[in-house]
């Protein structure tokens, strides 16, 4: 560090923050921190350690600051993001290149001197009347390989607070690794608050990420997609660095599979929106290390896994007690939970869509006053809580939590799942034959049908490789490659499974209830352990009735008939080649530097179902395939 940064920082911070800070044996953070400090120019700054009484002064504060407010539950606290504020921006999340760097079609760019000059100038003194909260945070566990420190600087409490509940501590974990450290930067401001405490300045709304340097900007913004710098924002980052290094970032859930004499097996699993994520982290028969986002590394000849975070930041819409017991006990306990653009009623309750019990017939939400049938400007009406409100708290406090939910070493990788929404295609659960045809027809070729309650049009499939195309920051080409060098150099990687809880039949009646995918999974563990058999169709292995039969009656106790099981793995060839179609056309016009291997995988599994449908037919019932594996 300078000397004329060591003496910025002292005339700056308290005495008791400058030793909090420079305790960090790290110049590279002391600049980073005395040049955004000089740029934003806040009235106060407050430097956190680990500590309990530094991470309570960031609670407090979001209540002083009016960001928060208190519920009837202790613990609980309400917070409000501005009404047209209330998702991630797609249309301002850009990467900062340099001239001649192309990232392809699919991804958001700006030239890096002409981002970061306009990033700086609306930055320029916009904290000045707030109170700059430094704080230092884990990605990963701690004092592990897959441990990545980050920095974050913001004028938000509530931001500040969410990261407490979603994140590691990190204070120590920058002072152990001091000069060694790899970090990422972080740096938000919601700007110029309303009466509300809420962004005004949404058209200057921003949300910037320079990969090459390290660093996610976010300005005059709340929501917590943009803000919470260290959720989407860092995937952007960590998928960069781990191009380079040979590991993976998967938008994907961390879930331990309980199967016969207290053995766990480990799956990674990654669904669109709205097609079973959360669900299948949640079934509570088995116990959650994630829900979101995962780092996957090789050790020896085998592949391990972290939860990026340790809390959730979990969509509160439908969530009731009897879908979802878990999380409704948790959100109903007296642990740490900030809910965000739910309804308060006037006992300071909170009320969200699909909540147990009646509707209130007025109250306060993110659009302020609230009575049912208010419309907002354009002449929409007003829901109670926002379909996309939120609830914020730590995976400790739910009851299924895995004890290696922290374990440095991460977790031993059993199987890859893959899920989308898909109403006539693909059949309830399958393995793919090997690691490359699994990342390219189960991965690489994840479909979604989107629903009316989304988009307004039903059955809309969009195309969303691996459930991560939203948070890519390097070429989808490159990415497909990447996982296909991760599984393609370990003798024994991973199974990859692909499954889909929405079939339906010619009726348009799903052929699954919502309870069955307790026996996918089941059958998944068990199949990476080679104790139960399948059947061999051209496009993966399918379960035996027998076997599903077994485990309907063991894990759900009801009788599962042959008619079920023929509806449910009939092989629909005609929807399988038309979905072929669709991905091969995808990649041949708009992915660049595709690998060649997935075409020739396409072309293969093409060649399989045209001559199974010459012996069979379009619709090919499970008895009519031979062998067994």
């Amino acid at each position: 560090m300078s000397e004329k940064t060591n003496e910025f920082l002292k005339n700056r911070l308290s005495e008791e923050d400058y030793r909090k800070l420079l305790a960090i044996d790290k110049p590279e953070m002391h600049e980073f921190v005395a040049d955004y400090i000089e740029l934003c120019n806040p009235d106060g700054i407050f430097v956190a350690t680990d500590s309990p009484d530094d991470i309570r002064y960031v609670r407090e504060a979001a209540i002083r600051n009016g960001e928060e407010d208190r519920l009837t539950i202790r613990e609980h606290t309400i917070h409000f993001d501005g009404y047209y504020d209330q998702a991630r921006d797609k249309a301002r999340t850009k990467f900062l290149v340099r001239s001649g760097v192309d990232l392809g079609p699919n991804l958001n760019t700006i030239d890096k001197e002409k981002g970061e000059r306009e990033i700086r100038e609306i930055l320029k003194d916009i904290m000045s009347g707030h109170e700059l909260y430094v704080r230092f945070f884990c990605l990963g566990p701690v004092n592990s390989e897959f441990s990545i420190p980050c920095v974050q600087l913001t004028d938000s409490a509530y931001v500040a607070h969410s990261e407490d509940l979603l994140y590691r501590r990190g204070y120590e974990e920058f002072k152990h690794r001091g000069r060694s450290a790899r970090f990422f930067k972080f740096v938000h401001s919601a700007g110029e608050l309303d009466e509300r405490m809420v962004s005004k300045n949404i058209d200057k709304r921003r949300i910037y990420i320079d990969c090459e340097g390290a660093i996610v900007y976010s300005v005059n913004t709340q929501y917590g997609g943009n803000t919470i710098g260290l959720k989407k924002p860092a995937m952007r980052l960590a998928i960069h660095r781990a191009q380079k290094e040979g590991w993976l970032n998967e938008h994907m859930l961390v879930v331990a599979v309980h199967g016969p004499n207290n053995r766990k097996t480990f799956f990674t699993g990654a669904f669109p929106s709205l097609c079973g994520k959360t669900s299948t982290a949640m079934i509570p028969e088995e116990s959650i290390v994630g829900d979101d986002i995962s780092y996957i590394r090789k050790r020896g000849d085998k592949a391990y896994a972290v939860n990026v975070e340790a809390g959730i930041f979990g969509i509160i819409m439908g969530i009731n007690s009897k879908d979802d017991p878990i999380t409704w006990e948790a959100l109903h306990s007296p642990n740490e939970i900030i809910f965000s653009n739910v309804l308060i009623t006037e006992d300071k309750d909170v009320y969200w869509i699909g909540k147990d019990g009646k509707m209130p017939r007025k109250g306060i939400n993110h659009s302020g006053e609230w009575t049912p049938g208010k419309r907002d400007a354009e002449g929409n009406e007003i829901t109670p809580s926002h379909k996309n409100a939120r609830f914020t708290t730590a995976l400790k406090d739910l009851k299924n939590a895995d004890p290696r939910l922290h374990d440095p070493d991460g977790v031993e990788l059993s199987g890859v799942i893959y899920g989308g929404r898909d109403s006539d295609t693909c059949v309830p659960v399958l393995e793919a034959f090997d690691w490359t045809h699994g990342i390219i027809t189960k991965g690489a070729s994840l479909e979604s049908e989107t629903t009316a309650a989304t988009l307004g049009k039903e059955g809309v499939r969009k195309f969303n490789p691996m459930s991560n195309l939203d948070f890519l920051s390097v070429p989808i080409g490159k990415y497909i490659d990447m996982n296909l060098k991760f599984g393609s150099s370990m003798k024994k990687p991973p199974r990859i499974f692909g499954v889909n809880y929405f079939l339906k039949d010619e009726g348009g009646n799903f052929t699954n209830e919502k309870t069955d995918k307790k026996v996918w999974l089941k059958w998944m563990e068990l199949r990476v352990h080679d104790e139960v058999g399948a059947i061999k169709t051209p496009t993966g292995y399918i379960p035996r009735y027998e076997d599903l039969k077994k485990l309907f009656r063991e894990v759900l106790n009801k009788d599962y008939s042959r008619d079920d099981y023929v509806k449910q793995f009939t092989i629909r060839v005609p929807e399988n080649l038309a979905k072929i179609d669709r991905i091969k056309k995808i990649y041949e016009t708009t992915v660049a530097n595709t690998p060649p291997v997935l075409f020739e995988v396409l072309k293969g599994e093409r060649e399989r179902l045209v001559k199974a449908r010459e012996k069979y037919g379009d619709y090919i019932t499970p008895d009519r395939w031979e062998g067994e594996r």
